[in-house]
């Protein structure tokens, strides 16, 4: 697994990465129901505060959110 500094992807690439994730099936965010824009929007900001990074997996070529926080 390789680390990837959000901060060095395209806005178009992060943008893309953030969305696949949101749409994955077994996203649940409880009772609210949210637009795949305000996802995307609150995975940026957990990205910003260090709660999430980015991984990349070589062997089966995807990228993941994993939690950086206990």
């Amino acid at each position: 697994m390789l680390a990837i500094p959000y901060e060095q992807l395209t806005p178009e690439t992060l943008t893309a990465i953030l969305e696949e994730y949101a749409s994955r099936e077994g996203t649940d965010y409880g009772d609210v129901i949210y637009t795949l824009e305000q996802k995307v929007q609150m995975l940026h900001r957990q990205l910003e505060r260090g709660d999430i990074g980015i991984t990349f997996d070589t062997q089966t070529e995807t990228c993941s959110l994993v939690s950086l926080r206990g």
